[in-house]
């Protein structure tokens, strides 16, 4: 169990604080209700740009390491789809530091051109590295612009091509900035060594003067049902063939998410999984291969990848994996076998709580996802799935005419 508070600063800043004082440190997550879902078409890979361009420093800190290293902190951040979260780590004697740095690039970031570029070239050097020049690394883009036609997540959090991110110029940046680095579209929680009357003391003192941003509705549009089979055929320079399958889920808070999520473990978490132990283990058809969601937000994709081992053919591995998981829909899976992925699910998350940074970031994702307290619902949901609802999401999601199916061939 998660205990904390909370409280809403004038500005709309949502601030949660949970005191553990078994420890020295603490940490500050400050989550920003913006991704890759809110740019525009014309100008993808922006958010993830940005995140980069908020550690050039702002106006009264030129170097935002500096000063946490100088009191013993470290710091990092990501983009997803849905979100940009940053955290600091450090002595929670010298807690004020993070407030002071944090809320600094908030109120008033130093616009430099020159920064700008050398975060353009940071980021489209990663693009190439990752995404161009990585075998299989286009996959994602390919599997994005397949499995979803009208939603933004149509691109991935890297952007669409290189040129999005070459050609973003400091009006853009200034825009985006002032419409989504507010406080009212932040969430910022402190962990660790801490009381309630400290922290609040503290954002009322660095945040309370930040002015609040202009209130805007969020209006993404919505992926109609897919109808019908897709299928995209790719030969590149890569080791072996390999199939990617990836199929129309529901969304991070929809109730059957549980249950989806445990399907994934069914077919995928160690070498007793439905899909290592069927294709890999007796009918040697891969070498490897595995399944994952992407926890998105909006409707996301349970997908299904594997490196074929030589002389399978696409159609045959396809064929088998849909064996496996028409198994499931058909006969659903054994009491015993879903209680093992249960347990291991509530393993991992009383794991994850034993790190106060994994605390700070799972209680901004729950707020940011409609209310910090689910966080301490997560096991009770998780256990709560029965093997009917794994059946059933299985017919749900595991329909021939709900894939988005790539095959990448091998050149060589």
């Amino acid at each position: 169990m998660i205990h904390f508070e909370e409280f809403v600063l004038s500005n709309g800043l949502k601030v949660i604080v949970h005191p553990d004082f078994s420890t020295s440190m603490a940490a500050v997550n400050m989550l920003y209700k913006v991704g890759s879902r809110d740019e525009d078409p014309s100008q993808t890979g922006f958010a993830h740009l940005f995140e980069h361009f908020m550690f050039e420093g702002s106006v009264n800190i030129p170097h935002f390491d500096g000063p946490l290293q100088r009191a013993g902190g470290e710091n990092n951040a990501f983009t997803s789809n849905d979100i940009t979260n940053y955290y600091d780590i450090l002595p929670s004697n010298n807690l004020e530091t993070a407030f002071w740095l944090e809320s600094d690039r908030m109120l008033s970031l130093a616009f430099e051109e020159e920064s700008l570029e050398t975060q353009k070239s940071v980021v489209m050097e990663e693009f190439k590295e990752h995404y161009i020049n990585q075998p299989y690394g286009d996959v994602w883009h390919k599997m994005s612009a397949l499995a979803y036609k009208v939603h933004p997540y149509h691109w991935p959090v890297i952007g669409l091509t290189l040129e999005h991110i070459e050609k973003v110029k400091m009006r853009s940046a200034k825009d985006f900035f002032f419409k989504y680095y507010r406080p009212n579209n932040a969430v910022l929680v402190v962990a660790g060594n801490v009381q309630t009357t400290e922290v609040r003391q503290l954002a009322e003192k660095w945040f309370g003067e930040i002015p609040a941003g202009e209130r805007w509705e969020r209006n993404i549009p919505q992926e109609p049902e897919q109808t019908e089979r897709r299928l995209l055929e790719v030969h590149a320079d890569v080791p072996v063939n390999a199939i990617y399958m990836a199929y129309k889920m529901c969304a991070r808070t929809h109730p059957d998410y549980y249950a989806t999520d445990l399907l994934r473990d069914i077919l995928s978490t160690g070498d007793s999984s439905r899909l290592y132990n069927a294709l890999v283990k007796e009918k040697k058809l891969f070498s490897s291969i595995a399944a994952y969601t992407t926890e998105t937000v909006d409707n996301g994709l349970l997908m299904v990848e594997g490196k074929l081992n030589k002389d399978v053919t696409m159609q045959a591995a396809e064929k088998a994996v849909e064996e496996v998981l028409a198994e499931i829909a058909s006969h659903g899976v054994e009491q015993r076998e879903l209680e093992k992925v249960q347990n291991k699910i509530e393993s991992y998350i009383a794991f994850g709580e034993t790190n106060v940074l994994n605390r700070a970031m799972n209680l901004a994702y729950h707020e940011m996802l409609g209310n910090a307290s689910d966080v301490n619902l997560e096991i009770k949901k998780y256990k709560s799935v029965t093997t009917q609802a794994i059946r059933e999401t299985a017919s749900r999601v595991f329909r021939k005419e709900n894939a988005n199916v790539i095959y990448y061939y091998s050149k060589n």
